[in-house]
């Protein structure tokens, strides 16, 4: 099992819909977050696209250096970005980082923002378009000259001169819900990841990409993007989850839910289809609680509990094959910390231990032995 992180590069907040206790993100900001989640000994971290986030690549490459094992999740755009050009990012900060780099495949879902990036290709030919792209990315890692040609994309020569850390490329990650974005996840894919539904839900997806990427002769792993709140009690837990939004009224969910709507990508209407905007009916199946779905595209679920409760769930997607877990809670920084030490050995993952380090003070002045956890 691997748990990762989130840098929340389009600023973080105490709660949803509200300006009282807003961050930016700075860089310090991130710098603080990517630093923490390496000490504790998360695997990696998910760096968000958009035109409202800061650019992906440029963050992982500043970050780099401030981090000795984390691994980072970036994206590349296929019709925002040529194949080729992507190829060449991906291979410099796989070599600068030491092969710490992952590719998150990202086609988009919202067709006013892609407009307003000057692309304009419906639902199914961007999708169409991505099958080309990652031919063409793939095939620059493995051979020496690329030529291709297809309904959007063509190259002629095409050569990538330096060779990456990890072979034959960094892992593709890729996440998308309608028919032909599984198609194409089954033929290119590393890992297929998918936002935080209901566990049956869940299982039918991973058992359509199995027999898909069966038929292409492939195995492909599995992740799951959540949210966490997780306190030492289910009581403090879903207070917070209660506080989380306590600013989002009815009029900023019916203007979210109409924003949604326009988008045509099949993952956000799952997340919508789950509350239906409906803000008495959160609790979607057993402590998966819909509250940021209200308002955030996307990944609109959290893992709400106490930590034994918490890591039962997520035991049991994991028992559905899932092997990768890219959570997040906010303010991302505390909750970083909170998760890892409330939900970290309720899992099973490699704790990092540090033989030198004190983590325990008596307050009498001198080193006791702590008492220990009844959990």
């Amino acid at each position: 099992m691997e748990i990762f992180w989130f840098i929340p590069t389009n600023g973080d907040a105490r709660y949803l819909n509200s300006a009282e206790g807003a961050r930016p993100a700075t860089y310090d900001y991130c710098k603080q977050i990517a630093q923490a989640v390496d000490n504790l000994g998360y695997t990696g971290v998910l760096i968000p696209t958009g035109k409202t986030c800061e650019e992906g690549f440029i963050v992982a490459s500043s970050l780099i250096g401030e981090t000795k094992n984390l691994k980072y999740l970036v994206a590349v755009r296929p019709g925002l970005m040529s194949p080729s050009f992507a190829a060449r990012l991906s291979a410099t900060l796989d070599r600068f980082s030491n092969g710490r780099l992952l590719i998150n495949v990202v086609a988009g879902g919202d067709p006013v923002e892609l407009a307003g990036e000057g692309f304009f290709l419906d639902h199914d030919e961007r999708y169409r378009l991505t099958d080309e792209f990652l031919t063409i990315w793939r095939n620059l890692f493995t051979e020496d000259t690329v030529a291709f040609e297809g309904n959007h994309l063509k190259i002629a020569g095409g050569q990538l001169p330096y060779p990456t850390v990890q072979k034959p490329y960094p892992p593709l990650y890729f996440g998308g819900s309608s028919p032909i974005a599984m198609e194409v996840a089954a033929k290119h894919i590393d890992a297929y990841l998918t936002w935080g539904e209901p566990p049956a839900q869940v299982a039918e997806k991973i058992q359509k990409m199995r027999v898909l990427a069966e038929q292409q002769g492939r195995t492909i792993k599995f992740g799951i993007r959540l949210h966490v709140i997780v306190r030492r009690t289910a009581e403090e837990a879903w207070k917070a989850a209660d506080d989380l939004i306590q600013y989002v009224d009815e009029e900023t969910i019916q203007q979210a839910q109409k924003m949604f709507s326009r988008m045509d990508s099949e993952g956000q209407k799952r997340m919508a289809q789950l509350h239906k905007g409906d803000k008495t009916k959160l609790e979607i199946s057993p402590n998966l609680w819909a509250g940021v779905g209200l308002v955030r595209t996307g990944a609109g679920t959290a893992l709400v509990g106490d930590a034994d409760t918490v890591a039962a769930r997520i035991k049991e997607y994991a028992d559905l094959g899932i092997e990768t877990f890219i959570l997040s809670g906010y303010p991302h920084l505390e909750e970083a910390y909170n998760t890892a030490e409330l939900l970290f050995p309720k899992l099973p993952i490699e704790q990092k231990v540090d033989v030198n380090q004190r983590t325990f003070l008596s307050p009498f002045g001198g080193d006791i032995k702590p008492v220990a956890s009844k959990h």
